[in-house]
Protein backbone atom coordinates (compact mmCIF):
# COMPACT_ATOMS: atom_id res chain seq x y z
CA UNK A 1 0.00 0.00 0.00
CA UNK A 2 2.83 2.40 0.87
CA UNK A 3 4.50 1.63 -2.44
CA UNK A 4 1.27 2.37 -4.31
CA UNK A 5 0.80 5.66 -2.45
CA UNK A 6 4.41 6.66 -3.25
CA UNK A 7 3.99 5.90 -6.96
CA UNK A 8 0.73 7.87 -7.02
CA UNK A 9 2.44 10.78 -5.27
CA UNK A 10 5.28 10.79 -7.82
CA UNK A 11 2.82 10.67 -10.73
CA UNK A 12 0.77 13.56 -9.35
CA UNK A 13 3.94 15.55 -8.61
CA UNK A 14 5.22 15.05 -12.15
CA UNK A 15 1.88 16.13 -13.58
CA UNK A 16 1.75 19.24 -11.39
CA UNK A 17 5.33 20.26 -12.30
CA UNK A 18 4.63 19.68 -15.99
CA UNK A 19 1.54 21.87 -15.89
CA UNK A 20 3.34 24.64 -14.00
CA UNK A 21 6.22 24.72 -16.50
CA UNK A 22 4.91 23.22 -19.71
CA UNK A 23 7.86 24.32 -21.84
CA UNK A 24 9.69 21.93 -24.17
CA UNK A 25 12.67 21.90 -24.15
CA UNK A 26 12.89 22.25 -20.38
CA UNK A 27 14.67 25.50 -19.42
CA UNK A 28 17.92 25.50 -17.49
CA UNK A 29 16.39 27.15 -14.41
CA UNK A 30 12.76 27.73 -13.46
CA UNK A 31 11.61 29.39 -10.26
CA UNK A 32 7.85 29.27 -9.74
CA UNK A 33 6.21 32.30 -8.12
CA UNK A 34 2.70 32.70 -6.70
CA UNK A 35 0.14 34.36 -8.90
CA UNK A 36 -0.63 34.53 -12.61
CA UNK A 37 -0.44 36.98 -15.49
CA UNK A 38 -3.57 37.66 -17.54
CA UNK A 39 -2.69 37.69 -21.23
CA UNK A 40 -5.48 39.35 -23.23
CA UNK A 41 -6.22 42.00 -25.84
CA UNK A 42 -5.40 44.78 -23.38
CA UNK A 43 -1.82 43.52 -23.10
CA UNK A 44 0.71 45.52 -25.10
CA UNK A 45 4.05 44.56 -26.60
CA UNK A 46 6.95 46.96 -26.00
CA UNK A 47 10.47 46.71 -27.39
CA UNK A 48 13.34 48.90 -26.23
CA UNK A 49 15.63 48.57 -29.24
CA UNK A 50 14.79 49.00 -32.94
CA UNK A 51 16.53 45.72 -33.83
CA UNK A 52 13.80 43.88 -31.91
CA UNK A 53 10.99 45.08 -34.13
CA UNK A 54 10.92 41.79 -36.06
CA UNK A 55 10.64 39.76 -32.84
CA UNK A 56 7.83 42.02 -31.58
CA UNK A 57 5.87 41.48 -34.81
CA UNK A 58 6.51 37.74 -34.64
CA UNK A 59 5.09 37.58 -31.10
CA UNK A 60 2.09 39.68 -32.16
CA UNK A 61 1.37 37.50 -35.20
CA UNK A 62 1.76 34.18 -33.37
CA UNK A 63 -0.63 35.22 -30.59
CA UNK A 64 -3.19 36.18 -33.23
CA UNK A 65 -2.71 32.98 -35.24
CA UNK A 66 -2.87 30.48 -32.37
CA UNK A 67 -4.71 32.29 -29.56
CA UNK A 68 -6.91 34.74 -31.43
CA UNK A 69 -5.49 37.65 -29.43
CA UNK A 70 -4.93 41.09 -30.95
CA UNK A 71 -2.15 42.71 -28.95
CA UNK A 72 -0.86 46.11 -30.02
CA UNK A 73 2.77 47.18 -30.19
CA UNK A 74 3.38 50.39 -28.25
CA UNK A 75 6.43 52.64 -27.68
CA UNK A 76 6.03 52.32 -23.91
CA UNK A 77 4.01 50.30 -21.44
CA UNK A 78 0.67 51.86 -20.51
CA UNK A 79 -1.10 48.84 -19.06
CA UNK A 80 0.19 45.31 -18.47
CA UNK A 81 2.79 44.59 -21.13
CA UNK A 82 5.28 42.15 -22.56
CA UNK A 83 8.58 44.01 -22.65
CA UNK A 84 11.45 42.91 -24.91
CA UNK A 85 14.84 44.30 -23.89
CA UNK A 86 18.45 43.84 -24.93
CA UNK A 87 20.85 43.78 -22.01
CA UNK A 88 24.61 43.86 -21.72
CA UNK A 89 25.99 40.32 -22.15
CA UNK A 90 27.71 38.66 -19.23
CA UNK A 91 30.87 36.58 -19.43
CA UNK A 92 30.61 33.34 -21.46
CA UNK A 93 26.90 33.80 -22.12
CA UNK A 94 25.56 31.83 -25.07
CA UNK A 95 24.00 33.98 -27.80
CA UNK A 96 20.80 31.96 -27.34
CA UNK A 97 20.54 32.75 -23.62
CA UNK A 98 17.56 34.66 -22.28
CA UNK A 99 15.62 35.41 -19.12
CA UNK A 100 11.84 35.42 -18.84
CA UNK A 101 10.14 37.02 -15.86
CA UNK A 102 6.37 36.67 -15.53
CA UNK A 103 4.61 38.71 -12.84
CA UNK A 104 0.92 39.58 -12.37
CA UNK A 105 1.78 43.09 -13.61
CA UNK A 106 3.64 42.12 -16.76
CA UNK A 107 6.24 40.06 -18.61
CA UNK A 108 9.89 40.89 -19.24
CA UNK A 109 12.09 39.05 -21.75
CA UNK A 110 15.75 40.05 -21.56
CA UNK A 111 18.69 38.81 -23.63
CA UNK A 112 22.00 40.00 -25.02
CA UNK A 113 20.99 39.15 -28.61
CA UNK A 114 17.93 39.13 -30.85
CA UNK A 115 18.23 35.35 -30.97
CA UNK A 116 17.96 35.14 -27.19
CA UNK A 117 14.88 37.37 -27.27
CA UNK A 118 13.34 35.06 -29.87
CA UNK A 119 13.88 32.00 -27.67
CA UNK A 120 12.33 33.83 -24.72
CA UNK A 121 9.33 34.57 -26.93
CA UNK A 122 9.18 30.89 -27.93
CA UNK A 123 8.93 29.89 -24.25
CA UNK A 124 6.20 32.45 -23.59
CA UNK A 125 4.24 31.32 -26.66
CA UNK A 126 4.35 27.70 -25.48
CA UNK A 127 2.93 28.73 -22.12
CA UNK A 128 0.22 30.72 -23.88
CA UNK A 129 -0.70 27.89 -26.23
CA UNK A 130 -1.10 25.25 -23.51
CA UNK A 131 -2.97 27.72 -21.30
CA UNK A 132 -6.74 27.76 -21.08
CA UNK A 133 -8.68 30.71 -22.49
CA UNK A 134 -11.29 32.04 -20.03
CA UNK A 135 -13.19 35.29 -20.43
CA UNK A 136 -10.95 36.23 -23.38
CA UNK A 137 -7.84 35.91 -21.19
CA UNK A 138 -5.14 33.28 -20.73
CA UNK A 139 -3.80 32.88 -17.21
CA UNK A 140 -0.07 32.16 -17.28
CA UNK A 141 1.63 31.01 -14.08
CA UNK A 142 4.14 33.49 -12.72
CA UNK A 143 7.75 32.35 -12.79
CA UNK A 144 11.32 33.43 -13.43
CA UNK A 145 13.26 31.54 -16.10
CA UNK A 146 16.95 31.78 -16.98
CA UNK A 147 17.88 29.61 -19.90
CA UNK A 148 20.39 28.83 -22.60
CA UNK A 149 20.92 25.93 -25.02
CA UNK A 150 23.17 23.00 -24.31
CA UNK A 151 24.21 22.59 -27.95
CA UNK A 152 24.71 25.12 -30.71
CA UNK A 153 23.54 22.63 -33.37
CA UNK A 154 19.96 21.45 -32.94
CA UNK A 155 19.07 20.07 -36.31
CA UNK A 156 16.50 18.29 -38.42
CA UNK A 157 17.00 16.82 -41.91
CA UNK A 158 14.19 16.50 -44.45
CA UNK A 159 14.69 14.22 -47.46
CA UNK A 160 12.88 15.68 -50.47
CA UNK A 161 14.63 13.65 -53.17
CA UNK A 162 12.80 10.42 -52.43
CA UNK A 163 9.44 12.15 -51.99
CA UNK A 164 8.76 15.83 -52.59
CA UNK A 165 6.79 17.77 -49.97
CA UNK A 166 6.63 21.38 -51.13
CA UNK A 167 6.90 24.83 -49.58
CA UNK A 168 3.86 24.71 -47.32
CA UNK A 169 4.96 21.50 -45.64
CA UNK A 170 8.48 22.88 -45.23
CA UNK A 171 7.16 26.11 -43.70
CA UNK A 172 4.98 24.17 -41.28
CA UNK A 173 8.03 22.13 -40.32
CA UNK A 174 10.04 25.32 -39.76
CA UNK A 175 7.24 26.67 -37.55
CA UNK A 176 7.47 23.63 -35.30
CA UNK A 177 11.26 23.76 -35.28
CA UNK A 178 11.05 27.35 -34.05
CA UNK A 179 8.42 26.34 -31.48
CA UNK A 180 10.91 23.84 -30.03
CA UNK A 181 14.01 26.07 -30.48
CA UNK A 182 15.60 23.88 -33.17
CA UNK A 183 17.92 25.94 -35.35
CA UNK A 184 19.43 23.93 -38.26
CA UNK A 185 17.32 22.75 -41.20
CA UNK A 186 19.34 20.26 -43.28
CA UNK A 187 17.64 20.19 -46.69
CA UNK A 188 18.37 16.96 -48.58
CA UNK A 189 17.56 18.06 -52.13
CA UNK A 190 19.56 15.69 -54.36
CA UNK A 191 19.89 11.90 -54.42
CA UNK A 192 19.15 8.86 -56.58
CA UNK A 193 15.40 9.35 -57.21
CA UNK A 194 15.31 13.04 -58.11
CA UNK A 195 17.08 16.43 -58.12
CA UNK A 196 14.94 19.12 -56.46
CA UNK A 197 16.93 22.40 -56.68
CA UNK A 198 16.93 24.69 -59.71
CA UNK A 199 20.40 25.39 -61.10
CA UNK A 200 20.17 27.95 -63.90
CA UNK A 201 23.44 26.89 -65.56
CA UNK A 202 22.13 23.33 -65.91
CA UNK A 203 18.32 23.43 -66.37
CA UNK A 204 18.01 19.70 -67.11
CA UNK A 205 18.94 18.91 -63.50
CA UNK A 206 15.35 19.72 -62.54
CA UNK A 207 13.52 19.35 -65.86
CA UNK A 208 14.87 15.81 -66.33
CA UNK A 209 16.46 14.99 -62.98
CA UNK A 210 13.37 16.21 -61.12
CA UNK A 211 11.16 13.54 -62.71
CA UNK A 212 10.04 10.69 -60.48
CA UNK A 213 10.32 9.75 -56.82
CA UNK A 214 11.19 6.69 -54.78
CA UNK A 215 7.89 4.91 -55.48
CA UNK A 216 7.06 6.24 -58.96
CA UNK A 217 9.87 6.79 -61.46
CA UNK A 218 7.51 8.48 -63.91
CA UNK A 219 5.96 11.08 -61.58
CA UNK A 220 6.03 14.60 -63.12
CA UNK A 221 9.06 16.71 -62.29
CA UNK A 222 8.82 18.46 -58.91
CA UNK A 223 11.44 20.85 -57.63
CA UNK A 224 12.11 24.18 -55.96
CA UNK A 225 12.80 27.19 -58.13
CA UNK A 226 15.45 29.58 -56.91
CA UNK A 227 12.67 31.99 -55.92
CA UNK A 228 11.05 29.21 -53.86
CA UNK A 229 14.34 28.59 -52.09
CA UNK A 230 14.80 32.28 -51.31
CA UNK A 231 11.28 32.37 -49.85
CA UNK A 232 11.94 29.37 -47.60
CA UNK A 233 15.28 30.82 -46.44
CA UNK A 234 13.65 34.17 -45.60
CA UNK A 235 10.93 32.35 -43.66
CA UNK A 236 13.53 30.36 -41.73
CA UNK A 237 15.65 33.44 -41.01
CA UNK A 238 12.78 35.12 -39.16
CA UNK A 239 12.77 32.03 -36.93
CA UNK A 240 16.56 32.03 -36.43
CA UNK A 241 16.93 28.79 -38.37
CA UNK A 242 19.87 28.23 -40.73
CA UNK A 243 19.05 26.32 -43.92
CA UNK A 244 21.85 23.99 -45.02
CA UNK A 245 21.58 22.38 -48.47
CA UNK A 246 22.94 18.95 -49.31
CA UNK A 247 24.33 18.29 -52.80
CA UNK A 248 25.29 14.61 -52.77
CA UNK A 249 28.61 13.55 -54.31
CA UNK A 250 30.40 11.50 -55.55
CA UNK A 251 27.69 8.90 -54.90
CA UNK A 252 23.88 9.22 -54.83
CA UNK A 253 24.20 11.04 -58.17
CA UNK A 254 21.71 9.03 -60.26
CA UNK A 255 19.21 11.83 -60.87
CA UNK A 256 21.94 14.28 -61.88
CA UNK A 257 23.47 11.70 -64.23
CA UNK A 258 20.11 11.11 -65.83
CA UNK A 259 20.10 14.80 -66.76
CA UNK A 260 23.79 15.12 -67.72
CA UNK A 261 25.17 11.62 -68.46
CA UNK A 262 28.51 13.01 -69.68
CA UNK A 263 29.62 13.37 -66.03
CA UNK A 264 28.54 9.90 -64.84
CA UNK A 265 31.05 7.51 -63.35
CA UNK A 266 28.67 4.57 -63.64
CA UNK A 267 27.05 2.46 -61.02
CA UNK A 268 25.97 -1.09 -60.22
CA UNK A 269 22.98 -3.29 -61.02
CA UNK A 270 21.18 -2.17 -57.87
CA UNK A 271 22.34 1.45 -58.09
CA UNK A 272 22.71 2.39 -61.78
CA UNK A 273 24.64 5.53 -62.74
CA UNK A 274 25.25 6.08 -59.04
CA UNK A 275 28.47 8.11 -59.12
CA UNK A 276 30.02 11.16 -60.71
CA UNK A 277 33.19 10.57 -62.73
CA UNK A 278 36.33 11.56 -60.80
CA UNK A 279 38.48 10.89 -63.89
CA UNK A 280 37.26 13.90 -65.89
CA UNK A 281 38.38 17.45 -65.19
CA UNK A 282 35.08 18.62 -66.65
CA UNK A 283 33.25 16.86 -63.79
CA UNK A 284 34.91 19.14 -61.24
CA UNK A 285 34.11 22.23 -63.30
CA UNK A 286 30.48 21.13 -63.65
CA UNK A 287 30.06 20.43 -59.93
CA UNK A 288 31.90 23.60 -58.91
CA UNK A 289 29.49 25.63 -61.05
CA UNK A 290 26.58 23.94 -59.26
CA UNK A 291 28.12 24.72 -55.87
CA UNK A 292 28.65 28.37 -56.85
CA UNK A 293 24.94 28.78 -57.55
CA UNK A 294 24.09 26.88 -54.37
CA UNK A 295 26.36 29.17 -52.36
CA UNK A 296 24.70 32.25 -53.87
CA UNK A 297 21.28 30.93 -52.80
CA UNK A 298 22.08 29.79 -49.26
CA UNK A 299 23.60 32.35 -46.83
CA UNK A 300 24.49 29.74 -44.18
CA UNK A 301 28.06 29.44 -45.60
CA UNK A 302 27.75 25.67 -45.14
CA UNK A 303 27.07 23.04 -47.79
CA UNK A 304 26.75 19.33 -47.14
CA UNK A 305 28.48 17.23 -49.82
CA UNK A 306 27.27 13.82 -48.63
CA UNK A 307 30.26 11.59 -49.33
CA UNK A 308 28.60 8.40 -48.08
CA UNK A 309 28.02 4.90 -49.48
CA UNK A 310 30.15 5.47 -52.61
CA UNK A 311 31.00 1.76 -52.76
CA UNK A 312 27.33 1.03 -53.61
CA UNK A 313 28.05 2.01 -57.20
CA UNK A 314 31.71 2.68 -57.99
CA UNK A 315 32.57 -0.70 -59.55
CA UNK A 316 32.89 0.81 -63.04
CA UNK A 317 35.62 3.08 -61.76
CA UNK A 318 37.92 0.04 -62.00
CA UNK A 319 37.69 -0.05 -65.80
CA UNK A 320 37.34 3.67 -66.48
CA UNK A 321 40.39 4.88 -68.50
CA UNK A 322 40.20 8.40 -67.10
CA UNK A 323 40.10 7.15 -63.52
CA UNK A 324 42.96 4.72 -64.18
CA UNK A 325 45.03 7.61 -65.50
CA UNK A 326 44.09 9.71 -62.46
CA UNK A 327 45.23 6.91 -60.16
CA UNK A 328 48.53 6.66 -62.02
CA UNK A 329 49.15 10.42 -62.15
CA UNK A 330 48.18 11.06 -58.53
CA UNK A 331 49.64 7.78 -57.19
CA UNK A 332 46.28 6.69 -55.77
CA UNK A 333 46.51 3.03 -54.68
CA UNK A 334 42.80 2.09 -54.74
CA UNK A 335 39.25 3.32 -55.33
CA UNK A 336 38.94 4.58 -51.76
CA UNK A 337 41.89 6.86 -52.42
CA UNK A 338 40.12 8.08 -55.58
CA UNK A 339 37.06 8.86 -53.47
CA UNK A 340 39.19 10.84 -51.02
CA UNK A 341 40.89 12.71 -53.86
CA UNK A 342 37.48 13.69 -55.25
CA UNK A 343 36.22 14.83 -51.83
CA UNK A 344 39.30 16.96 -51.19
CA UNK A 345 39.06 18.59 -54.59
CA UNK A 346 35.37 19.46 -54.20
CA UNK A 347 35.97 20.61 -50.62
CA UNK A 348 38.60 23.01 -51.98
CA UNK A 349 35.93 24.48 -54.26
CA UNK A 350 33.77 25.14 -51.21
CA UNK A 351 36.64 26.60 -49.20
CA UNK A 352 37.27 29.10 -52.01
CA UNK A 353 33.64 30.15 -51.61
CA UNK A 354 34.25 30.72 -47.88
CA UNK A 355 32.01 27.77 -47.01
CA UNK A 356 32.46 25.06 -44.46
CA UNK A 357 32.16 21.57 -45.89
CA UNK A 358 29.83 19.14 -44.16
CA UNK A 359 30.17 15.39 -44.73
CA UNK A 360 28.91 12.05 -43.43
CA UNK A 361 31.24 10.08 -41.18
CA UNK A 362 32.96 8.19 -44.02
CA UNK A 363 34.86 11.44 -44.67
CA UNK A 364 36.61 11.20 -41.31
CA UNK A 365 39.15 9.14 -43.28
CA UNK A 366 39.78 12.10 -45.59
CA UNK A 367 42.34 14.51 -44.18
CA UNK A 368 40.46 17.77 -44.64
CA UNK A 369 41.26 20.87 -42.55
CA UNK A 370 39.55 20.49 -39.18
CA UNK A 371 38.66 24.19 -38.87
CA UNK A 372 36.63 24.11 -42.10
CA UNK A 373 35.02 20.66 -41.88
CA UNK A 374 32.10 19.24 -39.89
CA UNK A 375 31.56 15.49 -39.67
CA UNK A 376 28.10 13.96 -39.19
CA UNK A 377 28.27 10.64 -37.32
CA UNK A 378 25.35 8.63 -38.71
CA UNK A 379 26.46 4.98 -38.52
CA UNK A 380 25.48 4.00 -34.98
CA UNK A 381 27.03 0.57 -35.55
CA UNK A 382 30.44 2.18 -36.19
CA UNK A 383 31.29 4.06 -32.99
CA UNK A 384 34.98 3.77 -33.90
CA UNK A 385 34.35 6.13 -36.82
CA UNK A 386 32.81 8.65 -34.43
CA UNK A 387 35.85 8.44 -32.17
CA UNK A 388 38.21 8.67 -35.14
CA UNK A 389 36.59 11.94 -36.23
CA UNK A 390 37.06 13.34 -32.73
CA UNK A 391 40.63 12.09 -32.43
CA UNK A 392 41.49 13.88 -35.69
CA UNK A 393 40.11 17.10 -34.27
CA UNK A 394 36.90 17.45 -36.27
CA UNK A 395 33.77 19.11 -34.95
CA UNK A 396 31.00 16.51 -34.96
CA UNK A 397 27.22 16.54 -35.18
CA UNK A 398 25.71 13.39 -33.67
CA UNK A 399 22.94 11.84 -35.76
CA UNK A 400 23.33 8.05 -35.32
CA UNK A 401 20.56 6.09 -37.05
CA UNK A 402 19.46 4.73 -33.71
CA UNK A 403 17.83 6.77 -32.29
CA UNK A 404 17.93 9.81 -34.61
CA UNK A 405 16.53 8.44 -37.89
CA UNK A 406 12.81 9.12 -37.81
CA UNK A 407 12.03 6.71 -40.65
CA UNK A 408 12.57 3.91 -38.13
CA UNK A 409 9.34 2.48 -36.73
CA UNK A 410 8.19 3.44 -33.25
CA UNK A 411 6.47 0.26 -32.02
CA UNK A 412 4.94 -3.08 -33.02
CA UNK A 413 1.79 -1.46 -34.43
CA UNK A 414 3.69 -0.07 -37.43
CA UNK A 415 3.98 -2.07 -40.67
CA UNK A 416 6.09 0.22 -42.86
CA UNK A 417 9.38 1.71 -41.80
CA UNK A 418 12.94 0.75 -41.11
CA UNK A 419 14.12 -1.59 -38.38
CA UNK A 420 17.60 -2.46 -37.18
CA UNK A 421 17.79 -5.99 -35.81
CA UNK A 422 14.15 -5.67 -34.82
CA UNK A 423 14.76 -2.50 -32.83
CA UNK A 424 12.45 0.49 -32.60
CA UNK A 425 12.93 4.20 -32.02
CA UNK A 426 10.32 5.12 -29.41
CA UNK A 427 10.17 8.42 -27.57
CA UNK A 428 12.02 7.07 -24.52
CA UNK A 429 15.04 5.87 -26.48
CA UNK A 430 15.50 9.21 -28.17
CA UNK A 431 14.99 11.19 -24.95
CA UNK A 432 17.50 9.09 -23.03
CA UNK A 433 20.29 9.47 -25.60
CA UNK A 434 23.35 11.17 -24.16
CA UNK A 435 26.90 11.81 -25.28
CA UNK A 436 28.05 10.60 -21.86
CA UNK A 437 27.25 7.04 -22.98
CA UNK A 438 29.53 7.25 -26.04
CA UNK A 439 32.81 6.60 -24.19
CA UNK A 440 34.66 9.80 -25.06
CA UNK A 441 36.71 12.16 -22.92
CA UNK A 442 35.46 15.41 -21.40
CA UNK A 443 37.80 17.28 -23.73
CA UNK A 444 36.38 15.50 -26.79
CA UNK A 445 32.85 16.37 -25.68
CA UNK A 446 33.73 20.00 -26.45
CA UNK A 447 34.01 19.01 -30.13
CA UNK A 448 30.36 17.93 -30.20
CA UNK A 449 28.43 20.69 -31.95
CA UNK A 450 25.10 19.08 -31.22
CA UNK A 451 22.54 16.56 -32.46
CA UNK A 452 20.34 16.15 -35.51
CA UNK A 453 17.44 13.92 -36.47
CA UNK A 454 16.64 12.82 -40.03
CA UNK A 455 13.35 12.29 -41.84
CA UNK A 456 14.37 9.98 -44.68
CA UNK A 457 11.35 9.37 -46.85
CA UNK A 458 11.69 6.04 -48.70
CA UNK A 459 8.83 4.70 -46.57
CA UNK A 460 7.01 8.00 -46.08
CA UNK A 461 4.56 8.49 -48.94
CA UNK A 462 1.98 10.88 -47.48
CA UNK A 463 1.91 14.07 -45.44
CA UNK A 464 0.03 12.22 -42.68
CA UNK A 465 2.80 9.62 -42.45
CA UNK A 466 5.43 12.39 -42.37
CA UNK A 467 3.68 13.97 -39.40
CA UNK A 468 3.13 10.60 -37.73
CA UNK A 469 6.86 9.83 -37.81
CA UNK A 470 7.84 13.31 -36.59
CA UNK A 471 5.39 14.14 -33.81
CA UNK A 472 6.02 13.93 -30.87
CA UNK A 473 9.57 12.67 -31.46
CA UNK A 474 10.53 16.23 -32.44
CA UNK A 475 9.83 17.22 -28.82
CA UNK A 476 12.26 14.60 -27.50
CA UNK A 477 14.82 15.74 -30.06
CA UNK A 478 14.46 19.33 -28.85
CA UNK A 479 15.00 18.47 -25.20
CA UNK A 480 17.95 16.21 -26.00
CA UNK A 481 19.53 19.09 -27.93
CA UNK A 482 18.77 21.92 -25.48
CA UNK A 483 18.55 20.57 -21.93
CA UNK A 484 21.47 19.32 -19.81
CA UNK A 485 21.45 15.61 -19.00
CA UNK A 486 21.25 16.22 -15.25
CA UNK A 487 17.99 18.13 -15.64
CA UNK A 488 16.20 15.63 -17.85
CA UNK A 489 13.39 13.64 -16.27
CA UNK A 490 11.53 11.18 -18.49
CA UNK A 491 8.28 10.88 -16.45
CA UNK A 492 7.96 14.68 -16.20
CA UNK A 493 8.79 15.03 -19.89
CA UNK A 494 5.99 12.63 -20.78
CA UNK A 495 3.53 14.71 -18.79
CA UNK A 496 4.58 17.77 -20.78
CA UNK A 497 4.26 15.78 -24.01
CA UNK A 498 0.62 15.03 -23.16
CA UNK A 499 -0.05 18.77 -23.24
CA UNK A 500 1.72 18.97 -26.62
CA UNK A 501 -0.58 16.32 -28.13
CA UNK A 502 -3.49 18.73 -27.69
CA UNK A 503 -1.59 21.33 -29.71
CA UNK A 504 -0.98 18.81 -32.49
CA UNK A 505 -4.72 18.14 -32.58
CA UNK A 506 -5.47 21.86 -32.76
CA UNK A 507 -3.00 22.25 -35.64
CA UNK A 508 -4.61 19.41 -37.59
CA UNK A 509 -1.57 17.13 -37.42
CA UNK A 510 -1.78 13.36 -37.67
CA UNK A 511 0.55 12.40 -34.83
CA UNK A 512 1.66 9.21 -33.12
CA UNK A 513 0.26 8.86 -29.61
CA UNK A 514 2.92 7.08 -27.51
CA UNK A 515 0.43 6.62 -24.65
CA UNK A 516 -2.39 5.08 -26.72
CA UNK A 517 -0.86 3.94 -30.03
CA UNK A 518 -4.07 2.30 -31.25
CA UNK A 519 -5.89 5.64 -31.03
CA UNK A 520 -3.77 7.01 -33.87
CA UNK A 521 -2.96 4.01 -36.09
CA UNK A 522 -0.26 4.19 -38.72
CA UNK A 523 -1.61 6.11 -41.74
CA UNK A 524 -1.25 3.98 -44.84
CA UNK A 525 -1.19 4.94 -48.50
CA UNK A 526 -3.32 3.07 -51.04
CA UNK A 527 -0.19 1.23 -52.19
CA UNK A 528 0.65 0.13 -48.64
CA UNK A 529 -2.93 -1.02 -47.99
CA UNK A 530 -2.74 -3.10 -51.16
CA UNK A 531 0.49 -4.73 -49.98
CA UNK A 532 -1.07 -5.65 -46.63
CA UNK A 533 -4.13 -7.07 -48.40
CA UNK A 534 -1.90 -9.22 -50.60
CA UNK A 535 -0.01 -10.51 -47.56
CA UNK A 536 -3.27 -11.48 -45.83
CA UNK A 537 -4.53 -13.33 -48.91
CA UNK A 538 -1.29 -15.32 -49.15
CA UNK A 539 -1.58 -16.53 -45.56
Amino acid sequence: MKKFVFILFVMLSNRMIAQQCAIIPLPAHVELVNGSFKLNNATTIVYTDAVLQGQAYYLQQQLLKYNGLTLSIQPSAITSSIQLSLVKPGNNIDEGAYSLEIKPTGVKINAATSKGIFYGIASLLQMARVGEMKNNSININCCTITDQPRYAWRGLLLDESRHFWGKQTVKQLLDWMAFYKLNKFHWHLTDEPAWRMEIKAYPLLTLTGGIGNYTDKTAPAQYYTQEDIKEVIAYAKKRFIDVIPEVDMPGHATAANRAYPAFSGGGSAQHPEFTFNPGKDSTYTYLTNILKETDALFPSQMIHLGGDEVSFGNEKWKINPGINKLMQDQKLPDLLAVEHYFTKRMADSLFKLNNKVLLWDEAADTDLPTDKTIIFWWRHDKPAQFKKALSKGYSVVMCPRLPFYFDFVQDTTQHFGRRWNGGYVPLDRLYNFTVADQGITAEQQKQILGVQAALWTENILTKEKLQYMLFPRIAALAETAWTADGQKNLPQFKERVKLQLKLYQQDGLYFYDPFQPTQTPEPLSAKELSLIKDQIQKQ
